[in-house]
């Protein structure tokens, strides 16, 4: 197309575009005018972390506000000022730390020196597989603190019996909970709530059972106020030379073999020691056997080892219980093995050792075991070896002892077991079974503590109020014929309970320069009131003083072993008028140069309880030389109370012990309460 022939721009079409170019350039300013505005009125816009934390909080808020309707304000107000001592991290502490941080309590210190191990994460929620070989209570710290932020949660990975856990710390408690399964540790924590006068829940399960208890100075029996029962003990013959139940064979590979082999020496706490004739012999042949076992471990980890240690505790050591024909007159006597028959015989066998050990369900034969027993054998061989090797010089020389969770002594003790058995005629059993008899385990249940733990937080509401009389010794009876739940009245102290009817007290000392006689003299004489009375001091060493024993006098409490805060025990001997025991808890103060070196916690006098004199009361008989009214056959009758219904109470004239014969009871009537919006089981 010809330049020529393109028609000329308009005149009129310019000023109309220009005008509407204006105007869209005006549109835009105005919309950006319009968005800087909003932005300008609109909130800040709010981090993900920002905004997590809020919602935290408000779930907490929230769960405060439900803690408010179902506690009542005054009890909802008490649980989050409580600072509260909690005593072990886990089945039972596991369950009751998530109860009082979600219950909102203020304060929870947390106290256990143990680790987690693999056997914990079937009930133990609090931990994962990560955790395991970590501090139970560092570990439920961090996990419970998710729940409620707002609680102040203190973890202590130590033993609670350690000396920085003074009186004066447990009085720092409102209340303190025992989940533990320690008997000597729940002892402790006992004494020291007593001494502290802080109120303690102990709680406990075996199985499917449980018991919760409130223990209050003065108020309620403790935990020492009725006999506990005593680790189980073997006799030393049954042991070594007559075992007839599978218990017997699996503490002889614990207790005896291992340590023999890998240990220091004979576990002596778990056989009976008695001085009868019986075990005095076998005990010097125990001694005899040790020193032929030396010589076997000596070659511990060459290929002969295992060949050796057959030979010696499963032939020789069985033909020398042959050769005694009286032993056996009246049992089976035992058949003595041949290393090599038996080995010759497994490997026909064919199975391989993982096959066996996959299944801890399954019990071993003779020869399966025999595979375990070189195979566990091969594995603490080279562990000793590896320890010995890394041993520094000054330190003593290294040991293995039995553990469990630990899978090398456990295979040796449950093969050791098991062909031991074989050669008495005794019952195998699978290594199942032998690690719950060896660890002297009773199966945990994650519901037991679940509602054990429940009970104590409910217990603990009832502390709060300071209504002790309304608290209960509620025992957890899943298999009774009446009902789960079987709560009774607290028990009153026991009069003659050797920890709870003492006379508490306790003593600020100068330590650097306290004697014996200034305790003596000055404050059990006078500030305590003994006067002429004749008394023992003693502490947990023994005896420090009497009335014909006055050497120590001039010594002071540091050189007789007497530290800050332990106890002395004042013990009056007057037949007459007779005080109850007098604990003294010996505290360390800074007192001026120049004053005394104690100082009493009071200015006049206190007055401690008398000892109840015992009234025998006497009874007439018949010509029989029996109390009238009792049948000869009534010798015979045991006294028996159904479980699951309340434990019958002295005081309690409707629910008199039957003997024999069990008259079924009344149906049980399980009232509940609304006190101030808490539901309380009575």
């Amino acid at each position: 197309m010809d330049a020529t022939n393109i028609p000329a721009p308009s005149n009129e079409a310019a000023p109309t575009s220009a005008v509407a170019a204006t105007a869209q350039e005006q549109h835009h300013s105005q919309q950006e005018q319009s968005q800087e505005t909003q932005k300008l009125h609109q909130p800040p816009q709010k981090s993900s972390a920002a905004a997590t934390v809020i919602q935290k909080r408000q779930s907490v808020m929230q769960r405060d506000r439900y803690n408010h309707q179902s506690l009542g304000a005054s009890l909802n107000t008490s649980v989050k000022q409580a600072r509260v001592l909690m005593v072990g991290a886990g089945g039972i502490g596991c369950e009751l730390l998530k109860n009082l941080v979600l219950t909102g309590f203020g304060e929870i210190h947390i106290v256990d020196l143990d680790t987690i191990d693999l056997s914990n994460l079937n009930r133990q929620f609090l931990f994962r597989h990560e955790h395991i070989k970590k501090s139970k209570a560092l570990v439920a710290k961090e996990a419970a603190q998710k729940f409620n932020p707002n609680v102040k949660i203190v973890a202590h990975h130590a033993n609670i019996k350690d000396a920085e856990f003074t009186v004066s710390w447990f009085r720092s408690f409102r209340i303190a909970f025992n989940a533990l399964d320690n008997l000597e540790a729940r002892r402790h924590v006992n004494k020291m709530c007593l001494a502290a006068d802080i109120p303690l829940i102990e709680s406990g399960t075996t199985g499917f059972n449980g018991q919760v208890q409130v223990i209050k100075k003065g108020v309620t029996a403790c935990y020492d106020c009725t006999p506990k029962e005593t680790p189980k003990s073997f006799p030393v013959c049954t042991i070594r030379s007559t075992p007839s139940q599978p218990i017997h064979c699996i503490v002889w590979g614990k207790s005896y073999l291992l340590n023999e082999i890998y240990g220091t020496s004979e576990d002596q706490s778990v056989f009976d020691h008695s001085s009868d004739s019986d075990n005095a012999q076998e005990i010097e042949e125990l001694k005899k056997e040790s020193e032929a076992l030396k010589k076997i471990r000596n070659a511990v980890g060459s290929s002969e080892f295992p060949k050796m240690l057959f030979d010696k505790v499963f032939n020789a050591d069985i033909e020398r219980l042959r050769s005694v024909e009286d032993m056996w007159k009246s049992r089976r006597a035992p058949e003595a093995l041949e290393y090599e028959v038996l080995l010759s015989r497994a490997k026909e066998v064919g199975t391989s050792k993982d096959a066996i050990l996959n299944d801890d369900q399954r019990t071993w034969s003779l020869e399966e075991s025999l595979i375990v027993f070189n195979d566990s054998l091969d594995r603490l061989s080279n562990r000793i070896l590896e320890l010995r090797k890394n041993k520094a010089p000054e330190n003593a020389d290294p040991i293995i002892t039995f553990d469990k969770d630990d899978a090398d002594t456990l295979d040796f003790v449950a093969a050791s077991a098991n062909i031991r058995s074989t050669i008495f005629g005794i019952e195998r059993k699978s290594r199942f079974d032998i690690k719950q008899m060896a660890g002297n385990i009773i199966p945990a249940i994650a519901t037991t503590n679940a509602i054990v733990a429940g009970l104590c937080v409910l217990q603990s509401f009832k502390v709060l109020r300071g209504e002790y009389a309304q608290s209960k010794e509620v025992f957890l009876t899943p298999f009774a014929p009446a009902r789960l739940l079987a709560p009774d009245r607290s028990r009153l102290p026991n009069p003659d309970c050797p920890v709870c009817s003492v006379f508490s007290t306790s003593v600020t000392v100068d330590m650097s320069r306290v004697t014996l006689n200034d305790i003596v003299e000055d404050f059990i004489k006078v500030n305590l009131g003994f006067g002429d009375k004749e008394f023992v001091v003693n502490n947990d060493v023994g005896i420090l003083y009497d009335f014909d024993e006055t050497d120590n006098l001039p010594k002071k409490l540091s050189d007789l072993g007497v530290q800050k805060d332990s106890f002395l025990t004042i013990i009056d001997e007057d037949d007459d008028d007779t005080f109850v025991n007098v604990v003294i808890n010996i505290q360390e103060g800074n007192l001026e140069a120049g004053s005394k070196s104690f100082e009493a916690p009071f200015t006049e006098t206190p007055q401690i309880p008398r000892k109840p004199k015992k009234v025998q009361q006497a009874s007439e008989t018949n010509d029989n030389g029996q109390q009238n009214g009792q049948d000869k056959a009534d010798d015979d009758l045991v006294e028996v109370v159904s479980k699951g219904v309340k434990r019958p109470n002295p005081e309690d004239g409707d629910q008199p012990l039957k003997k024999v014969r069990i008259a079924d009871s009344a149906a049980d009537v399980v009232v509940v309460e609304d006190t101030d919006g808490a539901i309380v089981i009575d």
